[in-house]
């Protein structure tokens, strides 16, 4: 029988399991244990083989293994406190997944830090230059933030794609100071999140979204950054109807903004004519804009041209398409990976590597994979980039 692990902290262990999310019954699931078992390591009373701890931490917590002989519990950012617009019970459902997704980013926001010598490179840095609070008039916020991104609405219309317009503003937005990545999120309702900071402050995307909800998310969590806060897209935004005061307000200027920015009410009005809407009418505005239909039919909200009932039903029927459309194949993991980490954090992280600033194994932890992966992404950036 192999060895108990001896000096490990079983507090750690609790409290890792609890800041993850986990009941002892899911984890006892996922080591095809007994709850007493998981009980028993958690009370001291026995201790886990280090097969097994190195199961627990890497697979299931997803924590450095030299975290669980610290003599306390390392002191983490309350997601309550990170994202205060978010209802006690929304944080309480966040799946692990998600969990794991804000450690992640505040990984990021280190590594940033780290491979930059604490200053954001940015020539112009947008949450610095944009000034806005939650009792800015709308159409003054998105008109000030489109004149300081020099994106107009030709151009925007003149994208082939919502993935050309992705593409576009996510380099536009990180031109600006703030550093885009992306994931997979195993909670389908989370678009994205961002954290804030004074120097470097971070939006997570949901890529198993569609492309034009990705980019309301983008810009949703850019007023959240703009407004100094953290915040967290959800897909069912109604939990907002039950926020009162400071926190209704930043969640309803957040929505507001983006629908104003993405969709002018200048060149929106024109097209307000109509006595009925159609989904044709709702798939024509929305590939004339580049987002949504949903940042369509959220504009038509805010003007009172349709009902709340009917919006939620009509949100409610297209999130079941987009659910139920055939699921693309499995694609390559080095272009991939490319596109969660984005070109400016590649070329950054590369670049320091190159210049002898940082060391292979440090690259990977800054990228996030295994040192054996490492050649791959750095082959498929050079073919990116490459004419």
């Amino acid at each position: 029988m192999a060895d108990r692990v001896a000096g490990m902290n079983p507090k750690v262990l609790k409290w890792a399991r609890e800041q993850t999310a986990y009941s002892v019954d899911e984890v006892a699931k996922k080591l095809k244990k007994k709850v007493r078992v998981i009980e028993s390591w958690e009370s001291g009373e026995s201790a886990p083989t280090y097969v097994q701890l190195e199961t627990l931490a890497y697979r299931v917590y997803k924590r450095p293994i030299a975290l669980f002989f610290f003599p306390e519990p390392p002191d983490e950012p309350d997601p309550k406190k990170s994202f205060r617009t978010l209802p006690e019970s929304e944080i309480e459902g966040l799946f692990p997944d998600t969990r794991y997704a804000i450690r992640q980013a505040r990984a990021m926001q280190i590594a940033l830090k780290e491979l930059n010598d604490g200053t954001n490179p940015a020539e112009r840095k947008v949450f610095r230059d944009v000034s806005v609070n939650p009792a800015t008039p709308v159409i003054d916020a998105a008109a000030n933030l489109r004149e300081y991104l020099a994106v107009n609405l030709q151009q925007q219309m003149g994208w082939k794609s919502s993935e050309d317009a992705l593409k576009s503003w996510r380099k536009i937005v990180e031109e600006a100071g703030v550093f885009v990545f992306k994931r997979p999120f195993k909670q389908t309702g989370v678009s994205g999140l961002c954290l804030h900071d004074d120097e470097f402050p971070v939006i997570y995307l949901n890529n198993s979204t569609a492309k034009a909800r990705q980019i309301f998310t983008l810009f949703h969590e850019l007023a959240h950054v703009l407004l100094r806060t953290g915040g967290m897209t959800m897909r069912d935004d109604r939990y907002v109807r039950s926020l009162t005061g400071g926190e209704k307000q930043i969640e309803v200027f957040c929505n507001r903004l983006t629908a104003t920015f993405l969709v002018p009410p200048d060149d929106f009005k024109h097209h307000l004519k109509r006595r009925t809407w159609r989904d044709e009418a709702f798939e024509k505005l929305a590939n004339r804009y580049k987002v949504s239909r949903v940042v369509i039919l959220r504009n038509l909200l805010d003007r009172e041209l349709v009902s709340r009932g009917d919006y939620d039903k009509k949100v409610g029927q297209w999130a079941k398409e987009y659910k139920d459309r055939p699921k693309p194949a499995g694609g390559n993991y080095y272009a991939t990976q490319a596109t969660y980490l984005g070109d400016t954090f590649l070329n950054l992280a590369f670049g320091r590597y190159y210049e002898g600033r940082c060391t292979v194994q440090q690259l990977a932890d800054y990228l996030n994979v295994k040192v054996r992966s490492v050649a791959g992404l750095e082959q498929q950036m050079l073919t990116k980039v490459s004419p």
